[in-house]
């Protein structure tokens, strides 16, 4: 019963503390940059260090940044991005860079219309979010975050972040339409967001890629119904307070172009 409460009550202090914002206004978009550079230059040192602070590549230019911000502090507690692809030119990273790694042929990317296949990377929670420091956690991004700053209520609700940053990406994909959604993850996020009811399907081997990661494939329309409850409610109040807040009119965005280095 404690179990049935609890995730009953995701939904309603997850909307108490956080609000999804996929509005990609300049301002947004420079804070995931920002979060970033935070997270994988300064911490990781998966990236060079910038001058300007901010990470970013090629493939933003067709992006759409999902973030969550922290209403109290109206700050931003993550950040990750999906990545479209309209044409052979706009080919995304898994293709680029890990084709190989795709030992599922049914799945290759050449198999679908290039409208119809996205990949969500660049997941990224700023480490005062955290409880410990990335590196020293598999998949910290759903990591906890410091019970000295924040409040003991907040506490059942931070480690959701990662949860709350696929399921804004979620809200957006079903929104589109969208039936190929690509991840490349470390094998525990996965299966951290498959107990959530994530339905991520592994398609190849674990590669190294930015730490050892492996592809896996998810189809955002069957995500509600494998949704554990408390997290379909989830998806729901997020769905609601994106398309509330204006954000129907949801595409990726050239306006940053002046943000990057």
């Amino acid at each position: 019963m404690r179990n049935r409460q609890d995730a009953e009550s995701i939904a309603s202090h997850f909307a108490t503390y956080f609000e999804p914002d996929v509005s990609n206004r300049t301002e947004s978009i420079k804070a995931s940059f920002g979060i970033r550079h935070n997270v994988y230059a300064e911490e990781l040192k998966l990236e060079p260090i910038r001058a300007n602070k901010l990470e970013t590549d090629d493939f933003d230019s067709h992006s759409i940044h999902c973030l969550i911000k922290h209403r109290l502090s109206s700050t931003f507690a993550g950040t990750v991005r999906i990545i479209t692809s309209q044409s052979e030119e706009e080919r995304l990273p898994i293709e680029v860079f890990c084709k190989d790694s795709i030992e599922d042929e049914e799945f290759l990317p050449s198999n679908f219309e290039r409208k119809d296949i996205v990949e969500i990377s660049r997941l990224a929670v700023p480490e005062h979010f955290r409880r410990r420091r990335m590196d020293e956690f598999d998949g910290a991004a759903i990591g906890a975050i410091n019970e000295h700053t924040y409040s003991e209520t907040e506490l059942r609700c931070f480690p959701f972040i990662a949860v709350g940053l696929y399921l804004s990406a979620t809200a957006v994909l079903i929104e589109k339409n969208i039936h190929h959604c690509y991840v490349m993850v470390e094998p525990r996020l996965a299966r951290s967001m498959r107990l959530v009811g994530l339905p991520f399907k592994q398609i190849g081997s674990v590669v190294d890629y930015h730490g050892q990661r492996a592809p896996f494939i998810i189809n955002p329309m069957e995500v509600p119904a494998n949704l554990r409850k408390g997290f379909g409610e989830l998806l729901t109040e997020i769905r609601r307070e994106i398309f509330e807040a204006n954000q129907t009119c949801i595409a990726p965005s050239t306006k940053h172009a002046g943000l990057r280095p």
